[in-house]
């Protein structure tokens, strides 16, 4: 037997399996050397790649809903009628295949070509889009223009030095060395040409004229639109204390942060992280993996207690703890004294490399600038679009109002600015798609996942199903007996369903 046929699960489809075969709603199979999974959703029965395009997760144990599936790992949605996908993290199609019905048996013929949008230009189309901003969100809004057979022009004005990345793998498979930097970008180089989107890098933009309607770049240079999109995301917080711009200290947001991070440890012994926060622990982790002695310094009592609670907190230390890395909590930095990280009064760490991750801020001063509304972030309606009619708003510094709660929130979250970008897009073409979907992000140390789906800033009581210990639970963060988020690991079923049945509160 070859490679490719020992690859291979499941039946050939293209032989035919008995329609009883797919009483459980999916079967995996081949068709080739491709796998391919054999849905039945609410209109008929699909079949379509069998791993999602995002980071190839398992659709066979995701979750069908209607003519959708969604995907186990990272809640990514796609339409089995076409493909398409529908929700981010995921932004390319599944490949699709003919599937006939003959004599109680389904086959699996040719494979269907790529499903193209049949939207037509609406009468307040607008002639150009820029957006302010390189990120997730701003590649998803350029990405879906086009998507949506918008054939005017697009800039993005991007601060950064590289396209738009995949930013979570910065810190976690790219910082271990255990993704190579040409899975990073979100497309490769050409796609931007091919696509006539107007790529701008290493722009500051330094004004926005709303009542002109145009921004100007440093050096002079215009850009007049007829919709904008603000993505301007967030920075890293520095740590202010003294020596803490030296050139061994470093923070981690941008592709040019992780590079420069991983040409900083090589053949170093040990590093510190300030700060117990995700990038914090993620990046731990990664240095972990290169062998490097890592002391994580955090003035809480317990990682990650303020968002998943004591006991998930008490999780996440041990696990660190169990692969060597050496925790100093309830601690502070006061300064980074040449190679030594002092910690207030209570002595010092030697460090050969110093990693700052305190947390972000909101990027708001072109939104200030330009005169839109303001509460600790940008201030959107459901549309997405801000106090200034053209102007719409997407990503980390977007505070909307969400449905669940009845108040408005912001959340730091990449899927969240993906989803957001690629409703702010569609909305900026006239199609009226209010963002309501429920906030979702995932966080990973070494082999263990954390799921996190809603939005709970505050909660008086969590409940535990399954162990924590076991790596195998769902933990609910409840207030007032409703459930705002639940956490999970292990649990992608259930993960899904929680996202679901919000979906479902929230639109009763």
């Amino acid at each position: 037997m070859d490679e490719d046929e020992s690859a291979r699960k499941g039946p050939d489809l293209t032989q035919g399996v008995a329609i009883n075969g797919l009483a459980g709603g999916k079967l995996l199979g081949h068709v080739g050397d491709r796998s391919v999974l054999l849905v039945k959703g609410e209109s008929g029965v699909f079949a379509v790649d069998a791993e999602c395009t995002h980071y190839h997760g398992p659709l066979q144990d995701g979750l069908v809903t209607g003519d959708s599936i969604r995907c186990p790992w990272h809640h990514a949605c796609f339409d089995l009628r076409t493909g398409e996908a529908t929700r981010a993290p995921a932004l390319s199609p599944l490949g699709c295949w003919r599937v006939d019905q003959r004599d109680g048996m389904l086959f699996v013929g040719r494979e269907l070509p790529a499903s193209r949008s049949t939207r037509k230009a609406g009468a307040d189309e607008p002639n150009n889009v820029v957006i302010v901003g390189g990120g997730g969100a701003g590649f998803a809004a350029a990405e879906m223009l086009r998507r949506q057979n918008f054939s005017g022009e697009i800039t993005i004005l991007s601060r950064d030095r590289d396209a738009p990345v995949d930013r979570p793998n910065l810190s976690k498979d790219y910082l271990a060395g255990s993704a190579p930097e040409e899975w990073i970008p979100l497309r490769p180089e050409e796609f931007y040409g091919e696509s006539a989107i107007d790529l701008r890098l290493d722009t500051d933009v330094m004004s926005i004229d709303s009542k002109q309607r145009r921004v100007v770049v440093a050096g002079g240079e215009t850009f007049s639109y007829d919709r904008l999109l603000l993505a301007t995301g967030a920075e890293p917080v520095q740590l202010p204390v003294p020596g803490a711009d030296q050139p061994h200290v470093h923070t981690l947001r941008s592709l040019a942060d992780s590079r420069a991070i991983i040409a900083a440890v090589a053949g170093v012994r040990r590093a510190v992280v300030v700060g117990a926060s995700f990038i914090g622990l993620e990046t731990a982790a990664a240095l972990r993996a290169r062998g490097i002695e890592v002391h994580v310094v955090a003035p809480e009592q317990r990682p990650m207690e303020r968002i998943l609670g004591p006991q998930m907190g008490a999780f996440i230390q041990a696990l660190h703890e169990e692969h060597g890395v050496i925790f100093h909590l309830g601690e502070t930095v006061s300064a980074i004294d040449g190679r030594s990280v002092i910690l207030g009064d209570r002595g010092a760490i030697d460090a050969d490399v110093v990693i700052v991750g305190i947390g972000v801020k909101p990027r708001l001063h072109l939104a200030e600038q330009a005169g839109l509304a303001l509460d600790r972030g940008v201030l959107v309606n459901r549309y997405l679009e801000t106090s200034e009619p053209g102007i719409y708003a997407a990503g980390d510094i977007v505070r909307w109002p969400d449905v669940r709660s009845g108040d408005n929130i912001r959340v730091e979250h990449w899927v969240v600015a993906l989803r957001q970008g690629q409703t702010a897009a569609r909305n900026m073409l006239g199609q009226k798609q209010a963002f309501d979907a429920v906030p979702f992000f995932w966080s990973q140390h070494y082999d263990v996942p954390i799921n996190y789906v809603g939005h709970a800033e505050h909660w008086d009581r969590t409940t535990i199903e399954g162990r924590i210990e076991d790596r195998d639970c769902l933990v609910r963060y409840e207030r007032n007996g409703r459930v705002l988020a639940v956490a999970s690991i292990f649990r992608d079923l259930s993960s899904l369903q929680t996202e679901l049945a919000f979906e479902e509160e929230r639109s009763s």
